[in-house]
């Protein structure tokens, strides 16, 4: 019996100490590139009424409540939204926009956990089009860590980014035609 328990304390031990040397930040980031001006783009980005055109978090919960708070675009605009377990409830505010260059935006999750994250779109003109990138980056808790023993935040986040810029990179270059 103190065999057994000498063996789960130490595997414990272990893992506590696997958990603590995680990093305490991370960083997830994907680019595509779009046949559009810079300015197409980012008008798709820096208004969060556009968002349900691309953003792939919106097919979570179809009847997600939006409310939207603020200028309509641009520095200051906002969205609070409530949804299914799976949709959460949150809110995201553009903090800088500086057009066809960046937006800057701030993602407080409140359900299914607590969460505040900076989230940066990047646009960079190419010959031919523009090259966007996001990323998100956040400090990670204990418990966070421990998640991500098993559970990669790039796996998880990045799948939703590359979906999310293919479809941006639609709805820009349609728009970028008109």
């Amino acid at each position: 019996m103190l065999t057994l328990f000498i063996i789960i304390l130490s595997v414990l031990v272990i893992l506590v100490i696997a958990i603590g040397l995680q990093p305490a930040g991370f960083t997830v980031a994907r680019s595509a590139t779009m046949a559009a001006p810079a300015a197409a783009v980012f008008e798709q980005v820096n208004d969060f009424r556009k968002w349900a055109d691309w953003s792939p978090y919106e097919k979570l919960d179809p009847t997600m409540h939006r409310t939207y708070d603020g200028p309509p675009a641009g520095a200051g605009a906002s969205m609070t939204w409530s949804g299914n377990r799976h949709a959460g409830a949150g809110r995201v505010t553009i903090t800088a926009s500086r057009p066809g260059e960046r937006i800057d935006i701030r993602l407080e999750m409140f359900k299914p956990f607590a969460a505040d994250n900076p989230v940066e779109f990047a646009f960079r003109s190419e010959s031919g089009g523009t090259v966007v990138t996001w990323r998100m980056s956040g400090r990670k808790n204990f418990a966070t860590k421990a998640l991500h023993l098993v559970l990669s935040m790039d796996r998880m986040l990045g799948g939703n980014m590359e979906e999310g810029l293919a479809k941006l990179k639609t709805v820009a270059e349609a728009a970028a035609r008109r």
